[in-house]
């Protein structure tokens, strides 16, 4: 038997979360109320339990992924392993996930703001994980260097080229 696991009911005036990190795979045995998944908001950090004892058979969204209150995220099963295709599968995908940290809303928003891309920026958070700091350090840093090129480099002055000697002339 199939026991779904779906995002719970979110903060108020929160309209989604964005999955943070998977605590279990595919596979992995877990306990009940053990914590699966955690969900971020732009203003929590929430944790997901498991509903009941069992193995992590499928995982339907990955790290950095968006989800809504009441989404199916994943599904455990009562015990039986899941088949070493479908592990292998799981796997393969959740190193795709891992190459790409996940990002938060608010991270998404300013790198959207200022017409960014996660690939330009390196994260100093857990696993690599871009923090909004990351991203305003990064804006600094591209203005820092905007400003010195755009800045003309002082031209020395010519050396000053002295007058023309003037003869005076007696007439007599």
């Amino acid at each position: 038997m199939n026991t779904e696991v779906k995002v719970p009911p979110l903060p108020e005036s929160v309209a989604d979360a964005t999955i943070a990190a998977w605590h279990k795979q595919p596979g992995d045995k877990v306990s009940a109320d053990e914590n699966l998944v955690d969900l971020e908001t732009d203003k929590v950090v929430l944790e997901v339990p498991a509903p009941s004892s069992g193995v992590l058979g499928e995982v339907l969204v990955q790290e950095g992924d968006v989800v809504t209150a009441g989404q199916l995220i994943a599904r455990l099963t009562d015990g039986a392993a899941v088949t070493a295709p479908a592990a292998a599968a799981e796997e393969a995908q959740q190193a795709t996930a891992d190459s790409n940290a996940p990002i938060g809303p608010a991270v998404r928003r300013q790198l959207d703001e200022h017409g960014l891309s996660p690939e330009m920026i390196q994260g100093s958070g857990k696993g690599g994980r871009i923090l909004k700091e990351d991203v305003q350090a990064y804006v600094d840093a591209k203005a820092a260097q905007q400003a010195a090129t755009a800045a003309p480099a002082p031209q020395p002055e010519p050396p000053a080229t002295p007058a023309p000697a003037t003869t005076a002339r007696k007439e007599a």
